[in-house]
């Protein structure tokens, strides 16, 4: 039997603001790991870069495998025991206090020992703190599903993922390296003072985010253990359109975000030779930045949720392959070429932003497709297809620059690489926007009807709560007829009324 399903009331302010402490609280130790990571472990740990290498690739290797198996165990612990207190809720308590402190442990422990000792304990804690993450991770990404009811809320709750995301990004950031220049960023102390500053903070910022959500809807709760399989990821790729969208853009856009942060400063160094324009450059852009995050959900009203990433995406990539003409037949000021880059990279960020909204949506069309609900198994793969793409993004530039001929030791670089280090700074971010576009143009498959058909299946599970899985598909076809009859009523009135 189908256990009785909540109906939701309205979204709040407080449910918004306690959505937007998620990534927050989570990127507060999350960040250090992109920004002085490395240094930590060459500087002081005194790791050999080339070994630092190594142990990058295994833990991204890591990281991307246990996203999908944190998502399928959520999934199957629920259905299994039916948690009173939701689906997702009590993994982001479980996870809160695991994540400050392996977060700790990671910047404090390795310090106290030495040789192959420190390379051990140093591996031993990134692994543990990857699982916390995800823990935590996995479960607040998928709330989003447990929390909207529909477009207008997905981009409402996906714009406050942004924000937190965005704060959560910027204090580690601007902390982070004026407390090291305090004290050396040969030593440990302004790395470990960082560390445990940030895990503190995002311990206290994850919980309210505990506090402050609310799962306002939970449906698949007639899904038993048993129905749930790991390999059950393999058939919602092959059917589920929507989600494999999701994944080409996944893999795109994170190319893009990667590449353009590694590898835009060369361009600065290069090619302008000073690299401050690239600080004045995002100066400028960032009263854009901020006025699109705030603009997306209400534009998003007029246009839907997958229109608006699709045209942002299509005008972003169009930008950046414009610069890239510019830069053929004109010589283009850095603070041209800076704002212009970030106005296009900006407008595909929008898709970063506003994403979660429809993986919501494909969360939707799978139980439609399947009649299971599988909230983290899809989110842990469609994580898992960013991992590849943050992979791709953060190693394929340094390839690339060997291939134009990029020498760090010459003043002036060669005509060949000057025109390569344009490419691979303007272009190709182009391409990897457009293919995202593509993957929603040409793959994604929700239309209004489909969306009449997942409102309608959820619609159905509220007014049937104790109905069997074959009243309840009963329920949603009537429902949907009755849609259909209507929309036909309404045409019909229409037309007698122009005559």
């Amino acid at each position: 039997m189908a256990k009785k399903v909540k109906t939701p009331g309205s979204l709040t302010t407080k449910h918004w603001l306690g959505y937007m402490f998620g990534d927050w609280g989570g990127c507060m130790t999350f960040t250090l790991m992109a920004s002085i990571f490395s240094m930590y472990c060459t500087n002081v740990l005194g790791i050999d870069p080339t070994l630092m290498g190594t142990l990058v690739l295994i833990w991204t290797i890591w990281d991307a495998v246990n996203d999908p198996m944190m998502g399928a165990l959520m999934d199957k612990a629920f259905a299994k025991k039916q948690n009173k207190n939701g689906k997702f809720r009590p993994w982001l308590l479980r996870a809160t206090p695991l994540l400050a402190v392996t977060a700790i442990a990671l910047w404090t422990v390795p310090t106290f020992f030495d040789g192959i000792a420190t390379i051990v304990v140093l591996f031993s804690c990134k692994i543990l703190y990857e699982a916390a993450y995800t823990m935590f991770n996995i479960p607040m990404g998928s709330l989003l599903s447990a929390m909207s009811t529909n477009d207008s809320e997905r981009a409402s709750l996906s714009s406050a993922r942004g924000v937190g995301s965005m704060i959560g990004n910027m204090i580690p950031g601007m902390v982070g390296p004026v407390i090291i220049g305090m004290f050396g960023d040969r030593t440990s102390t302004g790395y470990t003072i960082t560390g445990v500053i940030c895990a503190v903070i995002g311990f206290v910022i994850c919980l309210m985010h505990y506090f402050w959500t609310e799962e306002r809807t939970t449906v698949g709760a007639d899904t038993k253990a048993d129905d749930i399989k790991f390999s059950d990821i393999l058939t919602v790729v092959k059917k589920n359109r929507p989600f494999l969208a999701l994944c080409i853009h996944g893999i795109c856009i994170c190319t893009m975000q990667y590449l353009v942060s590694n590898i835009s400063l060369y361009m600065y160094s290069e090619v302008y030779h000073d690299v401050t324009y690239q600080s004045i450059s995002s100066a400028l852009s960032a009263p854009f930045m901020i006025g699109s995050m705030i603009a997306v959900p209400f534009i998003c009203k007029k246009l839907g949720l997958e229109k608006l990433i699709r045209y942002s995406l299509l005008i972003g990539g169009a930008i950046c392959a414009a610069l890239f003409g510019m830069h053929l037949v004109m010589d283009v000021h850095p603070l041209v070429h800076g704002v212009i880059l970030g106005i296009g990279s900006g407008l595909a960020m929008v898709s970063i932003q506003m994403q979660w909204g429809l993986v919501g949506e494909a969360i939707d069309y799978n139980e439609l497709i399947t009649g299971k609900r599988t909230e983290g198994s899809i989110y842990g793969t469609f994580n898992l297809a960013r991992r590849i793409g943050q992979a791709i993004g953060s190693s394929f530039g340094f390839y690339v620059l060997a291939w134009i001929g990029f020498d760090a030791a010459k003043e002036m670089q060669s005509a060949g690489t000057i025109f390569g280090l344009k490419a691979l700074c303007v272009l190709i971010p182009a391409v990897f926007i457009l293919g995202s576009w593509a993957a929603f143009k040409f793959v994604w498959n929700i239309t209004p009807e489909k969306r009449a058909e997942m409102a309608a299946l959820k619609a159905a599970k509220v007014d049937a709560p104790e109905g069997t899985v074959e009243e309840v598909a009963q329920a949603v076809e009537e429902t949907v007829e009755t849609v259909e009859e209507t929309a036909e009523a309404v045409e019909e009135e229409t037309k007698s009324t122009e005559m």
